[in-house]
């Protein structure tokens, strides 16, 4: 059950909601992850700074169970979100951000429980 942060100083006009499914279905196949598992949210418009440039600019986290919590797992999702991120937004490699962060099925609620009893 992944969730999807990303917050840019970009317009909202550039994340249509054929943008959102293109970053769901992306970051699904990345994780390995159901689609109808994903989570994802765009905040737009923000005012952000990065590299001491307030360019157009990406942070974006990645938060989930059980697949972001190596390097060498993190560094292969990074390699395929920035390909998919700079193809998409037409952004450089040093405008965009990730984080990653592992959670565990007891962090994460869902139909009245957590994922552990799921």
């Amino acid at each position: 059950m992944p969730f999807i942060d990303l917050e840019t100083n970009l317009p909202a006009s550039r994340f249509s909601e054929d943008f959102l499914k293109k970053l769901c279905s992306t970051t699904a196949a990345v994780l390995g992850k159901p689609e109808d598992r994903m989570n994802l949210v765009v905040k737009a418009g923000l005012p952000m700074l990065i590299a001491g440039s307030c360019s157009p600019c990406v942070m974006l986290s990645v938060s989930a169970i059980g697949v972001t919590d190596t390097a060498e797992k993190n560094k292969e999702h990074s390699a395929n979100i920035f390909q998919f991120l700079t193809g998409e937004l037409g952004l450089t490699e040093d405008r965009i951000v990730l984080r990653f962060y592992a959670l565990e099925a007891h962090q994460v609620g869902k139909k009245a429980t957590v994922m552990s009893f799921l």
